[in-house]
């Protein structure tokens, strides 16, 4: 591959077709399915969807079929299919549903409204995930561009992953024999530790949610009449999360949300710690001057990566402030989210967590902890002699240094499905959720530059996969 020409031809292609398209998904409110219950009558995900489509159609692939596959009740799937110069399959991956759109952005910004501010696309989804078809397509693209053999490539997008993937086995099911038995998995769907080199990610957090509930009363009543008498539901929840969770260290308590880190992780963090020191932790917005955690930045990422952590994600029967009257609240509910170490048994996990949360009930209160979901983690298996020349070939090439592994501390269900399915693929994960492009939070962005770069590596690693 002529690296100048494969280069040019991206860039052009992004700057001319990629950014405007992307730009328009932005201004799709497709939230997901656990945000938009009713996405189906709203039709946005089907706007977002055959947007896609329609210009994945546009694409001068030889023999691509571009189809999208629909099962009633579903988010629809895109399915492209592109022959090859060889039987073997590589799996390209992503989806197109996005996150709700969440409070603070900058009064210059929206999560609807596509702006252009110092090399980064603002706007909901651009970076999470919705450059995946068109980087997917631009890579093999770049390839055909210059007669260079690929193998038969299938691209799967799906609309259901920012709500577990709850609809994709179903059409994993319904398109096996048409998937086939891919050998290397491509999912742009991760994070990178900079925008400064290719990332590799390898492992991904699994992820244990519920809902916590502490009822002490039927009906509000005056606190100065209630207080001293009926406990506070608020302390009842505050009890009961110490029983998982320390809340000096942090530390998630129950031994079944832990495993024990491969070597080979920790040293990978230890290298990915020396390369972006403290931008571990600086590139988050803290509330704080001149933060100092007290742990090395290779503990952090490792607690960021492999080890449990909780956080509350939302909230019931708290008032407004505006509204928070002298009144003895009668529940409190919280949602709680826990990220599992990659290999923790996410079943087994939640088992503990409701054990625990059920058992001896504080007195005059009734509680209960109600699972609403549990997705498994990944880790990845040994990469291959080719796959790490490969990699670090393409870094090198279109960012001038070489590739970098870190774990993850997401969830991606679709790869812990895939690990499980096809046991013997090679995985690169990588993608463009780099310091402070906040993907879920305010300001989301998409850093072009590097989607550019990545779309390169990604024809690299394709080519050598080929000729491996």
């Amino acid at each position: 591959m002529d690296n100048a020409k494969t280069a040019a031809f991206v860039n052009e292609l992004w700057d001319t077709s990629i950014i405007p398209e992307i730009s328009e998904y932005i201004t799709v409110p497709n939230k997901s399915p656990n945000f938009d219950p009713d996405w189906e009558k709203h039709g946005h995900m089907e706007r977002a969807v055959q947007m896609l489509e329609a210009w994945s159609k546009t694409q001068p692939l030889e023999n691509m079929q571009v189809e999208v596959v629909r099962l009633e009740g579903r988010t629809p799937v895109l399915f492209i299919d592109i022959p090859g110069a060889s039987d073997e399959v590589v799996l390209l991956y992503g989806h197109y549903d996005k996150q709700p759109e969440f409070s603070g952005w900058d009064d210059d910004l929206d999560p609807w409204t596509p702006v252009i501010k110092e090399g980064k696309l603002y706007g909901r989804g651009g970076a999470d995930d919705g450059y995946a078809t068109f980087g997917s397509l631009t890579a093999i693209r770049a390839l055909q561009e210059q007669g260079i053999p690929h193998a038969h490539c299938v691209v799967l997008i799906e609309g259901c992953e920012e709500s577990g993937s709850f609809d994709l086995p179903h059409y994993i099911d319904l398109l096996e024999d048409r998937i086939g038995s891919p050998d290397l998995v491509v999912c742009l769907d991760a994070e990178c530790g900079n925008y400064e080199q290719l990332w590799c990610t390898t492992s991904l957090r699994g992820n244990l949610t519920g809902t916590l509930r502490a009822d002490v009363l039927t009906e509000g009543v005056h606190s100065g009449g209630a207080g001293g008498v009926v406990p506070s539901s608020f302390r009842i929840l505050r009890k009961l999360l110490s029983r998982v969770e320390d809340e000096d260290s942090g530390r998630v308590l129950p031994d079944a949300l832990h495993v024990d880190i491969p070597a080979q992780r920790v040293e990978q963090a230890k290298k990915a710690a020396d390369t972006l020191g403290d931008t571990v932790y600086r590139k988050f917005p803290w509330a704080v001057d001149a933060p100092s955690p007290s742990e090395s930045n290779d503990e952090l990422l490792l607690n960021n990566t492999w080890r449990p952590t909780l956080s509350i994600t939302g909230a019931d029967g708290l008032p407004g402030l505006v509204d928070a009257g002298n009144v003895q609240l009668p529940f409190n509910t919280l949602k709680l989210s826990f990220r599992l170490p990659p290999t923790c048994d996410a079943d087994r996990a939640a088992a503990a967590v409701k054990e625990i949360l059920d058992a001896d009930t504080p007195p005059l209160s009734k509680v209960e902890f109600e699972v609403d979901s549990t997705m498994a983690g990944w880790d990845a298996p040994p990469i291959a002699e080719w796959l790490e020349a490969s990699m670090n070939k393409a870094s090198e090439a279109f960012f001038g240094k070489p590739s970098m592994y870190m774990g993850t501390g997401g969830t991606i269900p679709f790869m812990g499905m895939l690990g499980e399915k096809f046991p013997d693929a090679q995985f690169l994960i990588t993608g463009l959720l780099g310091p402070k492009s906040n993907a879920h939070g305010p300001n989301e962005f998409l850093h072009i530059e590097t989607g550019k770069r990545l779309t390169s590596c990604v024809a690299q690693v394709l080519e050598d996969h080929f000729n491996r």
